[in-house]
């Protein structure tokens, strides 16, 4: 007779409640010092200089990087984006998210250690927490404590600091929209616009809230890349990892002692790993999506062995198939899917900003009137021209029309002065005498070209009409 399959009593007498909401626990981080933390240190600096750096820059008394929403024009390092190149932003969030997937099959999740905007400022928040309540012991006798003036001081000069960063981060990421010293002398002024104001405010409680209060609950709970990274690791992914083989048994000892002698393994359940680690997590319970790969915990660790004589390494940067004995591939079908890519949305990006013309020209007919006649008896089309100077000096540009020897242009001036980055738009009038039109509708094509190089034109076609000939 087979067996029966087990049946779960879930009478409601016998359910048990769970509580759906957690509290949360605040994560008292110990300083630290290590090889990992420089390398974050130093990209960060970088990163903090690029953003907070490149706003101040100016080319050609303009400022550098500025997405001016209200002209619709986006000017980066002396180029100039309309709307209609937009598209050049797919091609960034392309290569973004391809070299996303591209470090994450490599590495796992060294984006939200290193460079994520959320890891960074949290560890800048965690470090005012350092700077004006004490350590970590300090903070937790801090936060069971009654009520005090030392209390009360210590806490309001965090946030102080909390509230003055996030402040200094609003006030840059608006200036990349409204230029950056209009928009200080008009704080310092009490000059701001509304809708300045209301950015600034908005952006300014975003980073003190999320950096400030709710820290690793953005990684868990509304960042989505935790949740879909393990569809990109694969056993040849580096992660960070304890070495289970090598550390168990767990057990204090003195310093040394042989591991061996007390049938223990190298780690000595110090928790170190637990108090550096940013989200609280306990690395040795194994890979968890709560996990940021800060390596924190590498650093934590490696110090700790050198002091008891064993070897680094305990905790490390490895994969699945090196730990259990196997050789880690570095090049696979996945990780080279990704590469190529990559590589070919940055080649295609890098063309087509290369070849993106200076000039833009739009060419409407005015559809209110197909045809007219002409003084003298000529078929006159009007259309309105529109010229875009996307470059950043003053240019002349001569406008031309092709589609028959015999069309004439009719405009006050045939030179077009635009100021940089400005769109000029002109009426014109095209004329052809009747016994030249071949048909009803003709293929006609404007050309703009400047006045001093031959290399910075374009062209729009269009059509002309003319009457029905017998």
């Amino acid at each position: 007779m087979s067996e029966k399959i087990p049946v779960k009593d879930v009478s409601p007498d016998k359910i048990e409640a769970v509580d759906l909401y957690a509290k949360r626990e605040n994560i008292h981080t110990r300083s630290y010092q290590g090889f990992f933390k420089n390398i974050r240190l130093a990209g960060v600096a970088a990163l903090f200089l690029l953003f907070f750096g490149t706003v101040w820059l100016n080319i050609d008394g303009r400022q550098a990087v500025l997405w001016d929403l209200p002209a619709r024009q986006f000017h980066i390092f002396g180029a100039t984006f309309q709307p209609q190149d937009f598209f050049l932003l797919s091609f960034l969030l392309i290569i973004c998210a391809f070299g996303l997937f591209f470090i994450t099959t490599f590495a796992g999740r060294i984006w939200c250690g290193y460079t994520c905007p959320q890891t960074v400022w949290t560890w800048i928040f965690m470090w005012a927490e350092r700077v004006t309540e004490g350590e970590r012991n300090a903070r937790i006798k801090l936060d069971a404590a009654p009520v005090s003036a030392n209390k009360l001081l210590r806490r309001s000069a965090k946030h102080t600091l909390w509230i003055g960063v996030s402040l200094v981060t609003a006030l840059t990421f608006v200036g990349y929209f409204t230029p950056i010293r209009g928009l200080l002398v008009d704080l310092v002024t009490f000059n701001l616009n509304g809708w300045a104001a209301f950015w600034i405010f908005f952006f300014t409680a975003a980073t003190y809230i999320n950096a400030g209060w709710l820290r690793e609950q953005v990684c868990f709970y509304m960042c989505p890349y935790a949740r879909f990274q393990s569809v990109m690791f694969d056993k040849d992914t580096m992660v960070v990892t304890y070495d289970y083989h090598r550390g168990e048994d767990r057990g204090p000892r003195k310093k040394g002692v042989e591991p061996a002698e007390l049938g223990l393994g190298d780690c000595i359940d110090c928790t170190m790993c637990v108090q550096v680690c940013p989200t609280g997590i306990d690395i040795r319970d194994g890979l968890q999506h709560e996990c940021i790969q800060c390596a924190a915990c590498i650093d934590a660790c490696d110090d700790v062995m050198d002091k008891m004589g064993y070897d680094r390494g305990l905790i490390r940067y490895t994969t699945e198939h090196n730990m259990a004995g196997q050789k880690t591939r570095i090049l696979r079908p996945r990780l080279i899917g990704y590469g190529a890519a990559l590589a070919l949305m940055i080649g295609m990006f890098i063309f087509t900003i290369g070849n993106m013309a200076q000039v833009s020209l739009d060419v409407q007919r005015d559809r209110n009137v197909l045809y007219r006649e002409a003084r003298g008896g000529a078929i006159e089309n009007v259309y309105i021209i529109k010229v875009m100077n996307k470059g950043q000096q003053a240019r002349t540009f001569n406008l031309t029309v092709e589609g028959h020897p015999e069309l004439e242009l009719v405009l006050a001036a045939n030179r077009l002065a635009i100021e940089p980055s400005s769109l000029l738009q002109v009426p014109v009038n095209v004329q052809l005498e009747p016994e030249f039109m071949q048909g009803t509708n003709m293929p006609i094509t404007f050309i703009v070209t400047a006045a001093d190089d031959d290399s910075v034109s374009a062209t729009s076609e269009s059509r002309f009409m003319g009457p029905t000939l017998r």
